[in-house]
């Protein structure tokens, strides 16, 4: 059975700190290939600030052109939104029987699981690996799931870096090379984007 991780986001864009956050995954776990999901509408947050899907996948996938365990994933495209992870869980289980399914995510979200829709079912048929984040002190005090055997705190690199903080940065002209990997910045340079 393959196993895949799924490090769903908004990807508004890419950087660096998720390549180094996936690579640590997949050198340090069970995980066949890790699929970055790229999520039109995250029910927690406003759309007006996304890029377009399209140019969000596109960004991915140039990111991920040198990562043969890594892929983007446009599944959430063609689904009801808002997306809930719980749905589409149960689209990629009926579309890939053969594979298993291990949720990624922060230490942050981690934190407001309880929330999501059908989150018992969740975490009862599913691996979910947990990041540390460096925000989080009170959840590991506060959260009842790190104890629950589906759940696994590994110790990755924390790299802060914020897609927020980015494309503020670009909106002030300023240089956000370093933060990007190289494909990326060069699709954003030249372009409208964020500005």
């Amino acid at each position: 059975m393959k196993k895949v991780g799924l490090f769903f986001g908004s990807f508004n864009p890419i950087h660096i700190g998720h390549l180094i956050l996936a690579n640590y995954i997949l050198e340090n776990s069970d995980m066949d290939e890790l699929w970055f999901v790229v999520s039109p509408q995250n029910p927690f947050k406003e759309k007006k600030s996304l890029l377009k899907d399209h140019h969000r996948l596109d960004m991915v996938q140039l990111a991920l052109k040198n990562y043969p365990k890594m892929r983007a994933s446009n599944v959430e495209f063609s689904l009801p939104q808002p997306s809930y992870t719980v749905d589409t869980l149960t689209y990629l289980h009926e579309k890939f029987p053969d594979y298993s399914f291990a949720l990624i995510m922060g230490e942050d979200n981690l934190a407001g699981l309880a929330k999501w829709k059908n989150a018992a079912n969740l975490i009862k048929n599913h691996q979910i690996i947990v990041y540390p984040r460096l925000q989080t002190s009170e959840i590991k005090s506060s959260s009842k799931y790190p104890e629950h055997e589906h759940i696994s705190l590994i110790n990755a690199p924390i790299v802060e870096l914020s897609a927020t903080e980015i494309r503020t940065m670009i909106k002030e002209g300023k240089n956000v090379r370093p933060m990007l990997p190289p494909e990326v910045f060069d699709y954003l340079d030249g372009s409208s984007f964020y500005k």
